[in-house]
């Protein structure tokens, strides 16, 4: 059995994978404040007693982390809670993909096991777009050669700064109006944001294409990428789960 930890800024997903699937999925938010490592300890041990699942049974665990105040805690807790040292996620540990870019210690760890996971399972020239906190384009050849990427703020960012920085405009729900004219100002905002972020999607991929060829294939994972439907046609895919797929993908590799 493998647990596998995708450490994002604003949300944590744990996966348990055995008998080749997915057996549990759970979602917390990320912490880091002081009680962080005693949150999460409760929580793990909580959801595993709830499934009846000892932690002996538990013989490998990986984790991604974007955020660096994290790695200490999560080593801290594999080994209290499972007797194991993690995998920690990096470029190094997983020699079946190179990377063609400038500077690979800035290549965020969920996208490198997006990246592992779409050449694995499709070995295909292909574009990751993970729709998380930040709304990311990640392209890989059929060669497993991870090309570049490219960033934009995510939705719920997006709407969190435009709610911040303003007085009078309220947050508002993830809900893909039926029209661009909007008659109130959460719909306005829907509009807007969500309608925008359609024609953003389209567009870097009509741009990456141009570049790379047009038999990319465009492959969609993250929390959000089920909202904004006028993009379905775009993907081949939508994988919500490719990131635990990449990490559980390079434990396999390591453990070899």
């Amino acid at each position: 059995m493998t647990l596998a930890l995708d450490i994002g800024n604003s949300n944590l997903t744990v996966g348990l994978y055995a008998q080749n699937t997915w057996q549990h999925i759970w979602r917390l938010p990320t912490k880091v404040d002081s009680e962080a490592t005693l949150f999460y300890q409760m929580r793990l041990s909580h959801m595993l007693m709830e499934y009846g699942i000892a932690a002996g049974e538990v013989q490998q665990v990986v984790i991604s982390t974007v955020v660096p105040d994290l790695k200490a805690t999560f080593v801290e807790l594999s080994q209290h809670l499972f007797h194991r040292a993690p995998i920690l996620v990096a470029p190094e540990i997983y020699s079946k993909l190179r990377l063609n870019i400038e500077q690979p210690e800035e290549l965020g760890t969920d996208l490198f096991a997006n990246a592992v996971a779409a050449h694995y399972l499709y070995e295909r020239d292909c574009i990751v777009v993970d729709f998380g906190t930040a709304l990311t384009f990640t392209s890989i050849d059929r060669h497993g050669e991870l090309l570049g990427v490219a960033i934009a703020p995510g939705l719920k960012t997006s709407i969190s700064a435009l709610f911040q920085k303003t007085a009078q405009l309220p947050e508002v729900p993830l809900e893909l109006p039926d029209s661009a004219i909007g008659k109130n100002t959460v719909h306005a905002i829907q509009a807007g944001v969500l309608m925008g972020y359609v024609g953003l999607v389209r567009h870097l991929l009509h741009e990456l294409k141009n570049e790379l060829g047009q038999q990319y294939i465009a492959v969609a994972t993250g929390g959000l990428s089920s909202i904004l439907r006028p993009l379905q046609e775009e993907f081949h895919a939508i994988e919500p789960h490719l990131t635990l797929d990449g990490l559980r993908i390079i434990g396999e590799e390591v453990k070899k």
